[in-house]
């Protein structure tokens, strides 16, 4: 398919059905049925090349000289001038008929576009497909901030948290998604999280966690659970413990290079790294 010049294209019977019906199947088609004589259609013009201009990664506006076109006009059943029909997946979809204000056609792209969360969900899928865990946490995080009802959202997020071996963010984040949204998706990630939480209670953390019970104020066993939590992906728990062992000795052993290490391994926008950035900087200054 050929590239549309600033995604404004002249539609005729050569390459109507490269527009409407296979263009339309990767953006949405904004179809101006417009004509010489038509004074509304030269004042509407200017205002979809503009907006054509400002959605143009998801938007191809599609001009019909009706005077030249008149057996397309006719199909669409264009009744006068000027008409717009937004057409997508080869399907009128909605439009109107007469002048319109920018702000009253803005408005109606916009429940047709994608929105900015859509955009992010999008390239944090592909980042999750090209095995970069950290970009696609970075951006579903992003699009989850923009919308945090979307079940869609948070369970790309909870994939890209099971990628990171962060487990007990992936559990909480999958126990706000209502019934209704338990999808295959929902299923599969469940079970991937139980058997990944199976295995990260190892038994090294457990006799670790043995020996700290019986010598709670022994700092070293600390720092080593701490370790292997990391390594388990409980990483909020790692870094509380390396948190307490800063409290009771600003020096002890490697716990402060420890807990930078585990601060700058997490993905940008991680809540945690702030959080307990925050905590470990109110220690140090």
């Amino acid at each position: 398919m050929e590239e549309f010049v600033e995604n404004i294209v002249n539609v005729d019977l050569n390459n109507f059905q490269q527009v409407m019906l296979e263009a339309s199947q990767q953006k949405l088609v904004m179809v101006d049925f417009w004509a010489d004589w038509c004074e509304p259609c030269k004042n509407l013009m200017p205002i979809l090349e503009k907006l054509a201009g400002e959605y143009a990664s998801d938007l191809i506006l599609a001009k019909v000289n009706c005077d030249e076109q008149q057996q397309i006009a006719m199909q669409f059943g264009v009744r006068s001038l000027p008409t717009v029909i937004l057409v997508k997946d080869g399907q009128p979809i909605d439009g109107f008929a007469g002048l319109q204000s920018e702000s009253e056609i803005r408005t109606l792209l916009e429940k047709h576009l994608p929105s900015p969360a859509d955009n992010l969900l999008e390239q944090a899928r592909q980042s999750l497909a090209d095995g970069d865990a950290q970009q696609a946490f970075t951006l579903a995080k992003q699009a989850l901030d923009l919308d945090s009802q979307r079940a869609d959202i948070k369970l790309v997020l909870v994939e890209a948290y099971l990628d990171l071996g962060r487990l007990p963010q992936a559990r909480e984040l999958l126990d706000s998604i209502t019934m209704v949204d338990q999808d295959a998706q929902y299923q599969s990630l469940k079970g991937r999280l139980e058997l990944a939480e199976q295995a990260a209670d190892t038994p090294e953390i457990k006799a670790l966690q043995d020996a700290l019970a019986q010598a709670p104020d022994d700092l070293a066993l600390k720092v080593k659970l701490a370790v292997q939590l990391q390594q388990a992906g409980r990483v909020e728990e790692a870094l509380e413990l390396l948190l307490a062992v800063l409290q009771k000795d600003l020096a002890f052993a490697d716990a402060k290079k420890v807990m930078l290490d585990s601060l700058n391994a997490l993905p940008a926008g991680d809540p945690l790294a702030s959080r307990y950035r925050r905590r470990l900087y109110s220690l140090l200054y």
